[in-house]
């Protein structure tokens, strides 16, 4: 490993990926000189977690620096990077980071330009913007997009944040980002939704029950793949399906395209995986065939 030297730090975006981010390289030896931040709760963060770096607009951020972390929201870091650029912010000898999991090295190519190294170093991790994410960073993955040249430089501020690096391709960013979210933000949609279908069912505490169901199912899955499919769908229990989704437009309508189209989903991977056969899934897949609504059927007819 090539350890950085010790660096001044730039955090561009202090909020609860940035702020601990810059604390994690400023707990390894580097510096946190500046800071931006519009919100209030983006000022005390800054306050809090980089105690002594100066609250400063983003282009005096990136001149303070030598190492600048860009923490923004993915549709914005393009614009900003952009904007940097034409104020003649970015300088050769600089590393310039961001941290979207959506965008490779492409989107800093007008700082690249510059003369700055550019890195995409992505954590694999959910952040509350407090100390206790630190001790969480151990042992993350890093999503990482760099030159090869580069890699040492990333290999470093990584291992230095507590993360181990995972190398990804320029072009699969957008497909590594699809996938990250679809296992966690839609997770979390996911278990929502089954705490309220539970709490109109009348169960006080949901989480209760939920719990070691979820750790249980979350664990097999990662260990066993499909074969840790389990539940009406994966032994094609047709009957058992149509009584959930006769329930779900009667108590939580809402849900009903979600469950269908999960449902669906999961036949799919049962049949594939020999899990459940084909024939056995008729009944099932009948059942989860989208049907037209009466506004669908009638926008269909006319002319």
């Amino acid at each position: 490993m090539v350890r950085a030297s010790r660096l001044r730090v730039g955090v561009v975006g202090a909020g609860r990926v940035g702020s601990v981010l810059g604390r994690a390289l400023s707990d390894a030896g580097h510096v946190v000189v500046a800071a931006s931040g519009v919100s209030r709760d983006s000022v005390r963060r800054a306050g809090r977690l980089l105690p002594g770096a100066a609250l400063l607009p983003a282009d005096e951020v990136v001149a303070a620096a030598d190492l600048i972390l860009l923490a923004v929201p993915d549709d914005t870091l393009g614009g900003l990077v952009v904007g940097l650029a034409e104020t003649g912010a970015w300088r050769a000898g600089q590393i310039v980071v961001h941290t979207s999991g959506a965008h490779g090295l492409a989107v800093l190519a007008p700082a690249a330009a510059f003369g700055p190294l550019t890195l995409a170093v992505h954590p694999v991790m959910t952040f509350t913007g407090v100390e206790e994410d630190l001790e969480r960073l151990r042992g993350v993955s890093f999503g990482v997009t760099a030159e090869p040249e580069h890699r040492a430089v990333a290999e470093a501020l990584v291992l230095e944040m507590g993360g181990e690096p995972t190398w990804v391709p320029e072009n699969a960013r957008p497909l590594y980002h699809a996938a990250l979210a679809m296992g966690a933000n839609h997770l979390v949609t996911l278990v929502n939704e089954s705490m309220d279908a539970l709490r109109t069912a009348g169960v006080i505490r949901p989480e209760q029950l939920l719990t070691p169901l979820l750790q249980a199912a979350l664990d097999n899955a990662l260990r066993h793949g499909d074969a840790a499919l389990t539940g009406p769908v994966a032994r094609g229990d047709a009957g058992t399906v149509r009584r959930h989704l006769r329930e779900l437009v009667d108590h939580a309508p809402d849900s009903v395209g979600a469950y269908a189209a999960m449902a669906r989903r999961t036949a799919d991977r049962a049949i594939a995986s020999g899990r459940l056969r084909r024939q056995d899934a008729d009944a099932l897949l009948d059942v989860l065939a989208p049907r037209p609504t009466i506004a669908s059927a009638a926008t269909s007819a006319q002319p």
